[in-house]
């Protein structure tokens, strides 16, 4: 008999459908509007506290279960599913249409399959290693999982890691073409297949599945309902939509002054100016160095006179001669190998990582930053090294307070953010803005600005991190940026790095958060044993910096930004309401076209205006897809087009190809 004819023997308790089979305990019940969620472990046990960061949804009083010889079924609002009587679980929209089957391989009469859909292989007691097999769609396109440079925009046929590194951050939610997006809520290692013989999801270690799959009628509706669940930004504070100075390092107090009134004199406008890493005295006393910053609090009070906050980097690191490391280690406050020495990272010394899963490790480190810092007027933070970067990316020899490195490592970053945000709530803020470098599910309600970590200074990554940005634009995270001009390396005196970062500001003024930061040339001589003179400062990076003619188009492309700033705002007041992405891709506003889920080089900036920057150095052309069931006027000389083509446009070295939808018009020229 085919396991697909096996009798139901399962129950229902409340709006919860119950099969247990040999070696299997599932549930399946709706979580918010529209959704399901399914639960299973081979322990038995369903670990009901294990939300990790999901909200609760209002309750649902709406669900619908039958039971048939079979089988059970559920529905909530647009989505049903089935439990079959061997406990395969397949999804349906309400028009009957399937959106996910799971996977069995080779199902032959009387003998068991080669592989089954979810697949449990014990680690411990109650932990294990899981995967989680559906079958594939050929014509289905995926897109999120967070920000990885691997230049995929359609992630249909990729083999995705679930884990965080520099310049990867892994949030685990995919949205689909057919309609539904799936929430992986797991924090363990693992990766996701994408492929074209079936769809995976794997966890290296892990007590149970648990997942969500949620409909809605169109990619905004689907966001809507995923952020009711992990969260929703704050509204960006209109000053914070402006432009950020950053680099690779402005060594003493002296010198950052300096810049920022340099841009007064200039009369150019300035959110935000960073303090970048080791202005400390050494990592894990997070505090100013005073021989470097002799006034940190008149420093503050003299950018708050001009209108530009201050950022100060911060790092997780602990070395071992800290004042605070004995204290921390006694506490149990620092992140511990399963075997060897409690030493992850390598930077001027062996350090520790503080363990943020640990509430008391959290209160400890904010009491130190809201002491050297915040008490003296600084409000925002820039979390570095969130991850938290280690060498080697050994997860299994990492002992964090919730568990082993394993189980828990993805979560560590909002853990990070959570420290911060909770600090500075904990003082009366509302107006909570820091940058972070990893992220996870959730981390946008904390006030995190997700960047893209430290990238090349090359067209090739710029074509890169626009993927990346409509990536995160679909994982509920509204407040992204990039390095403009890329991180590493880029001299102001080449002519293709001075064509790179004029390009690269004309993407940036239509990303979320307008950022310049970059390690420059000419790098000095390092000296080891000096943090200043190790740590130093990189070439030049100011606007001024890349010649004449980068410097007059940089200006521009600021006032432009400027003018901006209050269609910028009411977009980020929709994203805190409803989770709608300001930068997003094609497909989001027209999910009717099918050629836009295939074209990551152009996107929306709120519902009028399309963007399609200049990646190849030299061009001075490029092609642009205008979507259908609209009209389009070009934003610089007014001509008209109709949608569902596309076409050739005039892109010289000052001018990005932006396209306003029917009668639309912004400030931009």
């Amino acid at each position: 008999m085919l396991a697909t004819k096996n009798k139901f023997e399962g129950k229902v308790k409340g709006n919860r459908i119950i099969w247990e089979g040999e070696g299997e305990v599932a549930w399946l019940e709706p979580y918010g509007k529209d959704a399901l969620r399914f639960r299973s472990s081979k322990s038995l046990r369903i670990a009901e506290g294990l939300n990790w960061t999901l909200l609760n949804p209002e309750a649902n009083d709406q669900t619908k279960i039958k039971v048939f010889a079979n089988r059970a079924t559920i529905e909530n609002g647009k989505i049903r599913a089935e439990v079959l009587g061997d406990g395969t679980v397949n999804y349906f929209n309400v028009q009957g249409e399937a959106l996910l089957q799971e996977s069995w391989m080779d199902f032959r009469s009387g003998m068991p399959p080669m592989r089954r859909a979810r697949e449990f292989s014990t680690i411990s007691s109650d932990v294990f290693e899981i995967s989680l097999y559906f079958k594939a769609n050929k014509d289905e396109h995926f897109y999120g999982l967070g920000q990885d440079p691997n230049d995929c925009f359609d992630l249909k046929g990729s083999t995705v890691e679930l884990l965080q590194k520099n310049t990867k951050s892994t949030i685990p939610f995919v949205y689909s073409s057919k309609g539904y997006g799936f929430l992986w809520n797991n924090p363990a290692i693992g990766r996701v297949e994408l492929t074209n013989n079936h769809t995976m999801w794997q966890a290296k270690a892990a007590k149970q599945i648990d997942y969500i799959i949620m409909v809605g009628a169109t990619p905004a509706g689907v966001l809507e309902k995923f952020t009711e669940i992990t969260g929703r930004a704050p509204v960006l504070p209109e000053w914070a939509a402006g432009f950020w100075q950053c680099k690779l390092r402005y060594e003493t107090q002296a010198e950052l002054l300096a810049v920022a009134r340099e841009y007064k004199k200039r009369g150019i406008p300035l959110a935000v100016i960073v303090v970048d890493y080791f202005h400390w005295t050494q990592q894990g006393e997070w505090k100013f160095d005073p021989k470097y910053w002799p006034d940190p609090k008149g420093m503050v009070k003299e950018l708050d006179a001009m209108g530009v906050r201050l950022m100060v980097s911060i790092w997780p690191t602990v070395d071992p001669r800290s004042e605070n490391y004995a204290e921390m280690t006694k506490k149990n406050f620092l992140i511990r190998a399963e075997k060897g020495l409690s030493a992850f990272f390598m930077f001027l010394g062996p350090e520790s990582i503080y363990d943020a899963t640990h509430s008391g490790a959290r209160d400890f480190v904010w009491a130190k930053a809201k002491k050297n810092y915040y008490d003296l007027g600084v409000k925002m933070f820039w979390l570095d090294e969130a991850e938290p970067e280690i060498r080697p990316y050994d997860y299994d020899n990492l002992r964090y307070y919730l568990g082993n490195g394993q189980e828990m490592s993805n979560i560590y970053p909002y853990m990070y953010a959570k420290t911060f945000y909770d600090g500075m709530k904990a003082e009366g803020e509302t107006e909570i803005v820091n940058l972070v470098r990893c992220a996870w599910l959730g981390s946008q309600r904390l006030g995190v600005v997700l960047w893209s970590g430290d990238i090349a200074s090359t067209f090739e990554s710029l074509r890169k991190q626009m993927k990346a940005g409509l990536h995160i634009a679909m994982c509920g995270i509204p407040w992204w940026t990039t390095d403009i001009g890329g991180f590493l390396f880029g001299h102001p005196d080449d002519p293709e790095f001075r064509e790179l970062i004029v390009r690269w500001f004309q993407f940036g003024v239509f990303c979320p958060i307008f950022r310049l930061h970059g390690f420059r040339l000419p790098y000095k001589e390092m000296d080891i044993n000096d943090s200043l003179a190790y740590c130093h400062s990189g070439g030049p990076n100011e606007i001024w910096s890349f010649g004449e003619e980068a410097y007059g188009i940089i200006k521009e492309v600021i006032n432009v930004r400027e003018r901006l700033k209050p269609y910028i705002i009411e977009q980020m007041e929709l994203a805190s309401e409803k989770g709608t992405p300001v930068m997003r891709p094609l497909f989001f506003d027209f999910p009717e076209d099918e050629a836009t889920y295939t074209i990551g080089d152009e996107f929306m900036f709120g519902p009028e205006l399309l963007v399609a920057p200049v990646t190849l150095y030299g061009a001075r052309t490029r092609v642009v897809y205008l979507p259908a069931g609209t009209n389009w006027v070009n934003a610089k000389n007014g001509k008209k087009y109709a949608g569902g083509q596309s076409i050739t446009v005039d892109a010289p070295l000052e001018l990005i190809p932006l396209f306003f939808k029917n009668s639309a018009h912004l400030p931009i020229y």
